[in-house]
């Protein structure tokens, strides 16, 4: 891999929705789950606004030098009783442009997000990734993550 590029990571703005959910639907199991439309259906925005009013949630962008959204993710302090009372963060739906990949940008992500976690007073990071996601299961693998959960869904 090339040197990793410059990106800065900030807070999603809601004129950054529409290329989050492009992200999001640019893949084998978010395209069917996504709507891709002009305009955005209007539940993207309502979630947008209850993610932004959570101070337990971050949903950020990485920018290119050009200010072109290249990448995403959303970060939750999830506070609780086990392990004596520790936080742990999830990461959810990290994201890069399809024609960003193997940059080094997702890196850069889960970095920022891993010491944002440890900052909030976190003791663990988790994140789920799909059983077929077998390229991401090695990416954040590589990056010191450890298989240690049988995870399940219920889905309405």
């Amino acid at each position: 891999m090339s040197a990793q590029p410059q990106i800065a990571i900030r807070a999603a703005r809601v004129e950054d929705v529409g290329v989050i959910v492009a992200m999001l639907a640019d893949d084998p199991l978010g395209g069917p789950r996504e709507r891709i439309e002009d305009p955005l259906p209007s539940s993207y925005l309502a979630a947008f606004e209850r993610i932004t009013r959570d101070p337990n949630i971050q949903l950020v962008v990485a920018e290119d030098g050009e200010g072109a959204v290249v990448g995403c993710l959303q970060l939750c302090i999830l506070p609780g009783l086990s392990s004596q009372g520790t936080s742990r963060g999830l990461l959810e739906d990290v994201r890069v442009a399809k024609h960003c990949r193997s940059r080094g940008i997702g890196e850069q992500l889960v970095q920022w997000a891993v010491a944002e976690a440890r900052a909030r007073d976190c003791k663990v990071v988790e994140l789920l990734t799909h059983h077929t996601r077998v390229d991401a299961q090695r990416f954040y693998e590589r990056l010191g993550f450890a298989r240690s959960h049988v995870g399940m869904t219920m889905r309405f």
